[in-house]
């Protein structure tokens, strides 16, 4: 017994402290209130190295994950089976917010001053899609701000190294190598978390927990018990689907620290790294997490459909027009979907996709003030349900590709 409370505590002490500092931090910030933002550069230290590895890591571990497959009709496989998983569970996200909202309208008796909003360019939507999949310079495809451009440069890159053959094996295993000096450079970074995230939710407490209440306060308490559900319920049976009962238990056991570690940072980027460390541990494999993750911090987001459907019908309700018909919901989901697979996967990425429904919808420029405020609000449970379903993303392509006993077969060689 004593044996087995020791693994238990080696596999929650982590998230333990974790979530430890961040509530420590968090009665700080409501203590001291604003005086608590001089803490904020320690937890800026920690999201910058976090920011600073990850586009390294995105394009070392897609590039050499592609370039060590010597069979590319599993990388066709695993990218077919991607999309498929990424679109079905974003449908399903906004058919379950389209039922919640029409039982709780999420504006009902809200009265709201419109803000004049600055005049907004109309959104091209040719040239949106242009400026999500490429860039117009080298220097730029290495940002942080074009994740989806990198992502398919290293696809390519890899499929160029595997295709060289035998003269791209040495380079392969240098991509494999530099791969796993970056993931060694996570878990080092990692031991600062505690109190980098500590500092940053004691600042942004402080800083931003007054506004929390207000007007939009019925909007939040729609939102916040439905990722709460969607991440028990909805997981539960996507992890099910994925791997049956040993899913589930190894999912739920391994995936708190991505969950606060997405909490606490409100990126998908950010928390990439600790998502990729937390994916080897439910057995994965490497090629299909090291593709599935970085692709899905920025174009799987069931967080963001979620929003978006409380977003569009929170404009619905407060410019008087009734959220309701088959052609609103059906556009209400492509729009959803869409909007969550053009958004960067930093802080505050949103913004495209609530342009994107403010000018697809033609509500007049003062809306996107208002739904840019509910964007932020529900960024943090938005982005822990982008990040966590990333995770079980990974798993449902490996169930796919591998048959359901993948899991089985994985736990026996590993005992």
């Amino acid at each position: 017994m004593e044996k087995r409370n020791g693994s238990v505590w080696q596999n929650y002490k982590f998230p333990v402290i974790l979530l430890s500092s961040i509530i420590l931090g968090s009665i700080v910030g409501l203590v001291i209130g604003e005086k608590a933002t001089v803490l904020k550069p320690f937890g800026d230290i920690f999201l910058n190295l976090m920011f600073t590895i990850v586009v390294p890591l995105v394009f070392l571990t897609i590039s050499s994950a592609v370039s060590s497959m010597v069979d590319m009709k599993r990388l066709g496989k695993i990218i077919g089976n991607m999309l498929l998983v990424f679109i079905i569970t974003g449908i399903i996200a906004s058919v379950i917010m389209i039922g919640t909202v029409k039982m709780f309208p999420p504006a009902q008796g809200v009265n709201i001053d419109l803000p004049q909003a600055e005049d907004l360019k109309p959104l091209s939507t040719g040239d949106q899609i242009v400026a999500a999949l490429t860039v117009t310079d080298f220097p730029l495809l290495i940002s942080r701000r074009n994740m989806l451009p990198l992502i398919i440069f290293s696809i390519f890159f890899g499929i160029c190294v595997s295709l060289l053959g035998e003269r791209g094996k040495k380079i392969g295993e240098g991509l494999n190598i530099l791969s796993d000096v970056f993931l060694k450079m996570v878990s080092l970074i990692m031991y600062y978390a505690p109190i980098g995230l500590g500092a940053y939710f004691a600042a942004l407490i402080g800083d931003f927990g007054p506004e929390l209440l207000g007007s939009y306060a019925r909007a939040m308490v729609i939102y916040y018990p439905i990722c709460i559900l969607y991440f028990f319920i909805a997981f539960y049976f996507y992890s099910y689907y994925a791997a049956g009962k040993e899913g589930v238990n190894l999912y739920f056991k391994n995936i708190f620290p991505v969950v606060i570690t997405s909490l606490a940072t409100q990126s998908s980027i950010a928390t990439l790294p600790v998502n990729m460390e937390t994916t080897e541990k439910l057995k994965v494999p490497k090629d299909i997490r090291d593709i599935v993750l970085p692709i899905g911090a920025t174009a799987h987001m069931d967080g963001s459909c979620l929003s978006a459907i409380l977003k569009i019908s929170f404009l619905f309700g407060i410019f008087n027009m009734p959220f309701s018909g088959i052609g609103t919901y059906v556009t209400a989901i492509l729009i959803s979907v869409l909007s969550g697979v053009v958004m960067s996967g930093v802080p505050g990425g949103g913004l495209i996709g609530e342009m994107l429904i403010v000018n697809l919808y033609g509500f007049p420029m003062e809306a996107f003030p208002i739904i840019a405020t509910i964007g932020y609000l529900v960024d943090p449970p938005a982005t822990m349900i982008n990040v966590t379903g990333d995770t079980v993303a990974s798993m449902m392509v490996t169930r796919m590709l591998e048959g359901k006993d993948w899991l089985k077969k994985k736990l026996t060689i590993a005992d």
